[in-house]
């Protein structure tokens, strides 16, 4: 089968696509044969080296598809369900033998590629909003890459719980996106000075909250943009790792709070993974979230893939098609 593995860490050249054997699920595993794989900045962090891990290996954390082999010490499975995951390593290939008791039902009305695109950033979103800081009608918040596959979701999300929403981005065409996905206020971070526009629009009170996904880029004018006692949610690396942090900064800006959470404790035990899952299968379903599909890319192409991402040239969600 095809599938694409990282050789070594560096750039986007390190991708090669193989020739592997298919996979057999053993004691308590199903065998999933894909029809849609998730592009996600954590493949490319994974990739680079920022994210140690063994290589070579094959990337990509989250796919749906069928599943066309159940391994011995599996019950509520069968061949021909219907199923996603999110966060078992190996998803760049045709097929992907992945633990059972890790695998989601997907409900019919959620399509393969909509699961793909959205699993690992909706749940994220999930987490973010409802226990890493769980929003709450008329509050304000900041939420950076508002374009992005997870700030689509958040900004979206948000909105429903009755948030009032400044996104920033990097281009006009960005902005006219977070725009129709619900932003009530939009920056241009590269052109504007985000912490005077926050304090701005807050009438000087800056957000409880800020998610930022983008890193170092947007690290100091995130924390400038924090109300007291703010919480600034750092969940991402897009332009680099933020710098180090002194705690007495953290008190001198108004006694604030700096968390780096990740999904996967957010997810951990089988009951959050599922409970997290069908929050979000449920705001898709109900149309309280659209998912933005803004480009897809052939399996082999997974590199070429990785540098539009890591450019920042993608909107919305990007998939691998097998």
């Amino acid at each position: 089968m095809l599938a694409v593995q990282a050789m070594r860490t560096g750039g986007p050249e390190v991708l090669e696509a193989i020739d592997l054997p298919v996979p057999e699920p053993g004691p308590g595993q199903i065998r999933i044969h894909h029809h849609a794989i998730g592009l996600n900045f954590i493949d490319t962090y994974q990739r680079s080296g920022l994210y140690p891990m063994r290589l070579p290996a094959v990337l990509g954390q989250e796919a749906a598809g069928v599943i066309d082999a159940v391994g011995p010490e599996v019950s509520g499975w069968e061949v021909g369900d219907r199923v996603a995951y999110s966060g078992q390593i190996g998803a760049y290939a045709v097929s992907h033998v992945v633990q059972a008791d890790r695998a989601l039902h997907l409900p019919d009305m959620i399509s393969f590629e909509v699961a793909a695109a959205s699993l690992l950033k909706g749940m994220t979103a999930e987490f973010l909003l409802r226990r890493c800081y769980p929003l709450e009608a008329g509050e304000t918040v900041l939420i950076h890459a508002a374009a992005g596959g997870v700030g689509t979701i958040l900004v979206q999300w948000a909105k429903a719980i009755g948030a009032l929403v400044i996104g920033t981005v990097g281009s006009e065409a960005k902005a006219d996106l977070a725009r129709d996905h619900g932003c009530d206020h939009v920056i241009l971070y590269r052109e504007e000075d985000v912490a005077a526009r926050v304090r701005e629009i807050t009438e000087g009170r800056g957000v409880p909250v800020a998610y930022d996904s983008v890193g170092k880029d947007t690290f100091e004018a995130t924390l400038a943009s924090l109300a007291r006692r703010g919480l600034f949610v750092s969940f991402g690396n897009a332009s680099g790792p933020p710098p180090a942090v002194e705690p007495a900064r953290l008190m001198r800006g108004g006694s604030l709070f700096l968390t780096r959470p990740t999904l996967f404790d957010y997810i951990a035990r089988p009951e959050e993974l599922a409970t997290s899952a069908a929050a979000l299968f449920g705001v898709i379903a109900s149309g309280v979230v659209k998912i933005e599909i803004g480009q897809t890319f052939a399996l082999k192409d997974a590199a070429r893939a990785h540098a539009a991402l890591e450019s920042r040239e993608t909107i919305g969600a990007s998939l691998l098609i097998p």
